[in-house]
């Protein structure tokens, strides 16, 4: 008894041809590297100018202060991603 018939025989002598290699990562390790370097010397630059805003006195500082937390502030959420392009699928 023959129970293959038409093209069911051809794909049980020969596999099937092997998909296709696909990128499942865009390698964009460099970019994250920058862009934490960005952020480290962001916030060292940060830190750094607010001690020297400090020494003028108490009303400096406290301006000093809060504008460093709200930089402080954005380069976290820079680093986390909020303000990244979406991708589409």
């Amino acid at each position: 008894m023959n129970y293959f018939r038409g093209p069911t025989r051809m794909a049980v002598l020969a596999p099937p041809p092997r998909p296709p290699n696909l990128a499942l990562d865009d390698n964009d390790g460099a970019r994250k590297f920058r862009l934490r370097v960005t952020q480290v010397f962001a916030t060292i630059v940060t830190v750094l100018a607010t001690g020297w805003v400090c020494t003028f006195g108490i009303i400096p500082a406290i301006v000093g202060l809060s504008v460093a937390k709200h930089v402080l502030v954005a380069v976290l959420i820079m680093g986390l991603g909020v303000d990244a392009p979406t991708k589409r699928k």
